[in-house]
């Protein structure tokens, strides 16, 4: 039975992030824990706390045991972009974009 937790409007670029997503794809929710832990990037905080929330999802739907769960899918899409302008030189502007993405998690039992 799967088990799914989402986390939307998340002020990282979706490229970065997809960058931490693809180390914990398919793996046990223990390793793909302890694998976060130790990742210096900024992403694997958010991604941290989504599947520790996907794992308390879990623990509210019975039938469902915690220690056989691993990371089925797990997908980073693009939210929407604020568009920000900064001083340049002779009055003129250019376009900042800060760049935002929804992360989606799927865990099902090995």
């Amino acid at each position: 039975m799967e088990v799914r937790a989402v986390d939307k409007h998340i002020r990282l670029s979706p490229q970065k992030a997809r960058i931490v997503a693809d180390l914990v794809r398919g793996k046990a929710v223990s390793e793909a824990v302890s694998i976060l832990e130790y990742t210096p990037k900024s992403a694997s905080r958010y991604i941290f706390k989504l599947i520790n929330s996907a794992v308390a999802n879990s623990s509210n739907t019975e039938g469902i045991d915690v220690d056989t769960l691993f990371v089925k899918e797990i997908f980073v899409d693009q939210g929407p972009t604020l568009k920000r302008f900064r001083a340049r030189a002779m009055g003129r502007g250019t376009r900042i974009l800060k760049r935002t993405c929804h992360i989606t998690v799927i865990l099902d039992e090995a």
